[in-house]
């Protein structure tokens, strides 16, 4: 039983050091997010509040890639991940290529917080909670109006959404920028200087 359990134990720290680590070396430790992969009716919700738009497409800390590829198969295109550890971009690239879109997404291996998203129109947004205010800086400062972010699991603490889909783990919050942008420029006219 002893060896088993010692067996067991350098087993998953032999598939964090491998897997998982790489893709955290570099950032800090309060934003770094673990990989845990969004399951059918997650990916479901989140792409029925990206329907009916256009433009670009981005899955910020894409993971295994399922919801860039969801997304094309959707009509959303371009679609790119943006993701760090060098094992879930390769699964990435093998689920594209399962599902025969291969050369038709993309999964770049980019930290998120170096990425310039002023061009992108739907994000896509599945990580932890601390990492949702730094985030949201980010994305005020560089999306269009025009643009919609998506996030799951964990909702933007200090926006509004303008729509959510599920319950529970499955829900989904979805927050226009330009509603955004009004919200924030209301609270700061309304606060005393």
């Amino acid at each position: 039983v002893l060896e088993l359990a010692v067996a067991s134990g350098v087993a998953a720290w032999a598939t964090w050091a491998v897997l998982l680590m790489p893709g955290f070396r570099r950032v800090p430790l309060r934003l770094q997010v673990p990989y845990q992969p969004s399951g059918p009716r997650q990916v479901a919700n989140a792409l029925a509040l990206l329907r009916g738009r256009s433009g670009k497409t981005v899955d910020l800390g894409s993971g295994d890639g399922r919801l860039v590829v969801e997304a094309y198969k959707q009509g959303l295109r371009p679609a790119v991940g943006y993701e760090l550890n060098p094992w879930l971009l390769c699964l990435s690239s093998y689920r594209a290529w399962k599902a025969g879109y291969h050369g038709k997404v993309s999964f770049l291996k980019k930290d998120l917080w170096k990425v310039n998203l002023s061009d992108c129109y739907n994000v896509i947004v599945f990580l932890a909670p601390s990492v949702k205010p730094p985030l949201a800086t980010k994305l005020l400062a560089e999306l269009p109006d025009e643009a919609r972010v998506v996030a799951g699991r964990f909702p933007f603490p200090s926006w509004t959404p303008t729509s959510t889909l599920g319950q529970g783990l499955e829900q989904v919050w979805a927050y226009d920028m330009k509603e955004v942008r009004r919200a924030a420029q209301s609270s700061a006219e309304g606060s005393p200087v």
